[in-house]
């Protein structure tokens, strides 16, 4: 990739990013009345439910707090950030440390996770929102509430979630990377290197030959079943990133190199060959996935993918992973970008046909693609020149 290619690449994903992502979600999402962001939004920006799904509320304050203070002191950007945060903390906050997972718009709870990810993203938010206004006090809450997510991480008993006597003990890849995640963005400030060394050693486990399982034995051992076929390759994508971002840093080069195979390996066994697009989800041993959306193509695991293979390609120079970027930008381009009203579909079928019209629902939000748009971006205009 020649220098000017890489520019033009850059001022693309700015364009995308500034024109026409992020307007889209300053222009429809805030709630005037209420506080915080409608994220249940058509292709056109018109609300269709009021819901606000906290998932979504917490990652677009993170979104627009990170952009505050990495990109530009804009007002605008600080009150959409600062209007989500007061939501969160007036509204999503039980007593006990635990987050509803769902509210309705005045903020009267709707639903309950027996999960950790709500939390996990309340975190980020509260960190980074405190980090962009200069608020140390949020900042270290958040620190406290990650050493609470760490206690639950790998005993949902303690979030209401029981272990029942039929089911095989199990390990999530979700549940380390998400904390991984969580270290890189939280506790910037701490020592958490036994804890990022843990997050590593489990996460290992999980790669076995050119597989990355969802589930495991807590021992690290294939599980009988779908569940233990089970590949998620957006997970597996994502993760390889979080890991090398941490890994340049504690300058682990075998996480490095693992991470980077693990990206790789994702994209063989995730990339359909006859429709082109990722899968969703992949059984090992070639039997149909028993979740209903397994051949679907959806927009995080390819916004993942987008910024993962440039990385990748950023610290290689491998042209293969320079070929998989591009397999994977234009595969967004010719089904996700919605040129006439900006942001993107989130959902096709196998043959790439959209099956929902609207930019924001339940799990999708102003997050995975502004994430990756920035992240690319930042990377282009950092590239080494000594680099290829």
């Amino acid at each position: 990739m020649t220098r000017q290619k890489r520019e033009q690449l850059r001022l693309r994903c700015e364009h995308e990013l500034f024109e026409r992502v992020l307007p889209f979600w300053e222009r429809y999402s805030p709630d005037p009345v209420h506080g915080g962001h409608f994220n249940n939004l058509d292709r056109d920006g018109t609300v269709y439910d009021t819901t606000k799904h906290i998932w979504l509320q917490a990652r677009q304050v993170w979104m627009f707090s990170k952009l505050y203070r990495m990109v530009e002191a804009r007002p605008a950007w600080r009150s959409i950030a600062e209007s989500g945060m007061n939501f969160l903390i007036n509204h999503a906050l039980r007593p006990d440390g635990r987050v509803y997972f769902s509210l309705a718009c005045d903020g009267r709870p709707i639903y309950q996770q027996r999960k950790i990810f709500t939390e996990c993203f309340y975190a980020m938010a509260l960190s980074e929102y405190g980090r962009a206004i200069d608020h140390a006090a949020h900042v270290h809450e958040a620190a406290r509430r990650v050493e609470q997510i760490w206690d639950w991480a790998y005993d949902w008993s303690k979030v209401g979630r029981p272990a029942l006597s039929g089911a095989a003990p199990a390990q999530m890849l979700a549940v380390p990377m998400m904390l991984l995640n969580l270290i890189d963005e939280v506790m910037v400030d701490t020592d958490c290197s036994s804890e990022i060394n843990d997050c590593f050693k489990r996460i290992r486990l999980h790669v076995q030959g050119n597989h990355t399982f969802e589930f495991i034995s807590l021992d690290g051992r294939q599980l009988d079943g779908p569940n233990g076929r089970l590949m998620n390759p957006g997970h597996v994508i994502e993760a390889g990133w979080f890991i090398q971002h941490i890994a340049s840093r504690t300058q682990d080069l075998s996480m490095t190199a693992l991470a980077q195979t693990m990206i790789r390996d994702a994209q063989a066994f995730g990339w359909d060959q006859q429709h082109g697009g990722l899968y969703y989800f992949v059984d090992a041993e070639g039997f149909s996935p028993v979740q209903l959306e397994w051949s679907m193509k959806l927009w995080w695991p390819h916004s993942e993918a987008l910024y993962a293979h440039l990385l990748n390609y950023a610290s290689t120079g491998d042209p293969d992973d320079l070929a998989s970027f591009q397999k994977i930008d234009t595969y967004i381009s010719d089904h996700f970008i919605d040129l006439e009203h900006g942001e993107w579909y989130g959902y096709c079928d196998r043959e790439g046909r959209l099956t929902h019209r609207f930019k924001g629902g339940p799990y999708k939000g102003c997050f995975h693609v502004p994430r990756t748009l920035w992240l690319c971006w930042q990377l282009l205009g950092q590239w080494p020149e000594s680099s290829h």
